[in-house]
């Protein structure tokens, strides 16, 4: 099967020259003002709204991933319209983007199906929180390979087990995908997503728990529960919010990217 993209031309350009446009401008707006973490990493987590969003914030972690010799990646996020229980994994052999397709790591996908339960819900596997990070990997990573989990009605323990399980392989990262709170007000917003944010800053459940509004909460207390196993630290890279893009203060979306290593 193949992964063909469904939220082009919408959360992201169809043409490549218009992605490269948008990462050239992220990059000057980035450089002008800071230097990239020296850090090797192999989990971050990003966000999932239409490049012109939430892209700069999800380029600075992407540009980090670049500089790890990680080359395989699981991409983890929730589904916004297909309900189901569990986290579905497909048997993609490649997954269609403006830049030329990705391939499915085969290798990975058999060990995680030998490993783990999963259903396979296809129609899942349309959404827009996975599809987005895909160019940006292809832009980024030379030679990517991935494998896409979708998850609905899931726990973080399950999750959790699973990002173990992938970040003790090696030549093996986790991209987590996730926007924070939603149509609030940007000062009610920000209040809320400074929740989230000191939460992933702690690896503090307890805290992220206690009212962070993310739509992939699930995921990111995964990842916050997989680091602390893994004795890793986390690091918060960029927060803004629909606003600083819109210039609409009244219903913003919330966007966080982060790494841990």
């Amino acid at each position: 099967m193949k992964r063909f993209m469904s939220v082009c031309g919408t959360f992201y350009p169809q043409r490549t020259v218009e992605l490269e446009r948008y990462f050239e401008h992220f990059h000057t707006l980035y450089d002008e003002n800071f230097t990239l973490p020296d850090v090797n990493t192999k989990a971050v987590i990003v966000p999932h709204a239409g490049y012109i969003y939430s892209g700069y914030t999800a380029s600075i972690a992407y540009r980090i991933l670049e500089k790890s010799s990680v080359k395989n990646f699981v991409v983890i996020g929730p589904s916004h319209r297909v309900g189901f229980e569990g986290v579905s994994l497909c048997d993609f052999e490649s997954y269609e983007t403006p830049f030329g397709d990705i391939s499915g790591d085969v290798d990975l996908f058999e060990k995680l199906q030998d490993q783990f339960s999963f259903v396979c819900i296809q129609e899942a596997h349309g959404e827009h929180s996975t599809e987005v990070q895909f160019p940006f990997l292809k832009h980024y990573i030379d030679e990517v390979s991935i494998v896409e989990l979708v998850y609905s009605h899931s726990s973080s323990k399950q999750l959790s087990k699973i990002i173990d399980f992938v970040l003790q392989q090696e030549d093996c990262g986790v991209i987590i995908s996730t926007d924070l709170s939603h149509f609030y007000t940007l000062e009610e917003a920000n209040k809320l997503d400074n929740i989230c944010l000191q939460a992933v800053e702690k690896l503090d459940v307890e805290m992220l728990n206690s009212g962070c509004e993310a739509c992939g909460n699930t995921g990111v207390e995964a990842m916050m529960m997989s680091a602390k196993k893994l004795g890793l630290k986390s690091n918060i890279l960029d927060y803004r919010t629909s606003a600083d893009a819109s210039d609409d203060e009244s219903k913003v979306v919330g966007y966080m990217s982060a790494n841990f290593s």
